[in-house]
């Protein structure tokens, strides 16, 4: 019964489940023609406001930054140091529970540190683990480093939390909150604490039988060939360059301690001091030290930077999405006002953030980027959540976990991982829907208990 139900899933979402652009188009058209009705507009004027400044093209400063995480985290992550560190890693499994369970943990790790990282070290781990315990089942393997990705919204680079760091405006309002009342907030560590803890576990259990279990030759996962280099000319010398390698680092470095000895002297708290643009300063100076020299960084930084293309050709039209949503017509009325008082009128202070969790588990099908969803969202729930006295981090972190949530059952931020591991997402999704099932739960709970303890 339980496979039947796993094999539907994954016919249903090869059928049915398009690129992530179409949804971005789809849900474009869908806003135009609600927000006519809702502000009384007309196709022209609503037009007007998905093209202007700021509509279309309102989230170029946050793009950037949302392709930098991806890029840096997967630059890093191809570091030789990394890829020594993880098949120290993979050394410590010796059997099919260990691989499963070693691979979830320490994907988990690194999707809370930094998405992109995570992404790709997940599957450059499994394959160091499946070439260690050949008896594993590789899709299920890979599935588990990609399962680290529930949590990445929570983490270090979550693109809600550090942008709400930084003050979120709606119309004439600013909601801010520091990472210790996101990120580091104790319900917030809780949950990731139990799905760091349990999930492995939870995915081992999905272990087929040996006899039923599909296995990969080692020798098909041998590493493609590390790059050599010919230092020649007088331009390959400077691009080598060590002298040049270290003053960069230094420049980097020294910067990264000033900005959070600035924030000490100020008496601020450290954590409540990151932001999308230091976090991402962190990794780009940790990837050019893990490289050794400059050349090396920038081939790295080249082959990262094709994983972004989809960040770049959806956020505009999220932006676009945003206009129509926030424009208002002749009585003051915006789709996202009405949007979000009916939201206020299903919820309490308590309940407020469940059903934010699991909207936003639905339109991150839509929309299947943080940023872009922050963009989606964002108007709607703050000042839903404001009137109903739930603090601006209460009501970001649940569009957050709600985003994480069903990345599981969208393909669109597995392709890197499927791509090292050369497999396609039917291969993973079944085990998958378990892993939304439980970290659902996990979810539900955590909010319930954020509103009555905290």
């Amino acid at each position: 019964m339980f496979k039947k139900i796993v094999n539907g899933c994954v016919r249903v979402v090869n059928r049915w489940l398009p690129d992530p652009f179409l949804f971005a188009v789809i849900l474009t058209i869908v806003v135009f023609i609600a927000a006519m009705f809702a502000t009384g507009l007309g196709p022209i004027d609503m037009i007007g406001a998905w093209g202007a400044t700021s509509g279309f093209w309102s989230l170029l400063s946050f793009s950037m930054q949302m392709a930098l995480v991806l890029v840096l985290g997967s630059a890093m992550a191809s570091a030789r140091p990394c890829k020594k560190a993880l098949r120290a890693l993979a050394g410590l499994a010796h059997n099919n529970m260990q691989a499963i369970v070693v691979t979830t943990f320490v994907s988990v790790i690194c999707c809370w540190l930094n998405w992109g990282f995570g992404l790709i070290a997940g599957a450059l781990l499994a394959k160091e683990v499946a070439k260690r315990v050949p008896t594993v089942d590789y899709p299920l393997l890979i599935a588990s480093a990609y399962s680290g990705f529930v949590i990445w919204h929570a983490g270090l680079s979550g693109s809600i939390p550090l942008a709400l760091n930084g003050g979120y405006v709606v119309g004439d309002v600013t909601y801010t909150a520091s990472t210790l009342e996101t990120i580091f907030h104790p319900m917030n560590l809780i949950m990731c604490g139990v799905i760091l803890i349990a999930m492995p576990f939870v995915n081992y259990a999905m272990h087929p039988a040996q006899d039923k279990a599909i296995t990969i030759n080692p020798a098909l996962l041998v590493d493609e060939e590390e790059k050599k280099y010919e230092v020649k000319t007088p331009a390959d010398k400077m691009e080598h360059s060590k002298i040049l390698w270290v003053i960069v680092l230094l420049f980097g470095f020294i910067y990264i301690v000033k900005y959070f000895v600035d924030v000490v002297k100020a008496g601020q708290n450290v954590a409540g001091a990151l932001n999308l643009n230091i976090v991402n300063m962190i990794f780009m100076f940790l990837g050019i030290l893990l490289h050794g020299n400059l050349r090396r960084y920038v081939d790295a930084i080249a082959e990262a930077a094709s994983g972004a293309a989809g960040i770049l050709l959806q956020f505009p039209f999220y932006a676009g999405i945003i206009g129509m949503m926030t424009v208002k017509g002749a009585d003051g009325a915006s789709l996202a006002m009405i949007i979000s008082n009916f939201f206020v009128s299903i919820s309490t202070n308590v309940t407020f953030p469940l059903w934010t969790f699991l909207s936003a588990g639905v339109v991150n099908f839509f929309v299947p980027s943080g940023g872009g969803q922050w963009g989606v969202q964002g108007p709607i729930v703050m000042p839903a959540g404001a009137e109903l006295l739930v603090e601006p981090g209460r009501s970001a972190m649940a569009i957050a976990w709600g985003d994480q949530w069903t990345n599981m059952i969208q393909p669109f931020w597995a392709l890197p991982a499927l791509g090292v591991a050369k497999l396609s997402a039917k291969d993973i999704m079944g085990y998958l829907v378990i892993v939304l099932v439980f970290t659902g739960i996990v979810a539900c709970l955590g909010f319930l208990a954020w509103g009555l303890w905290f």
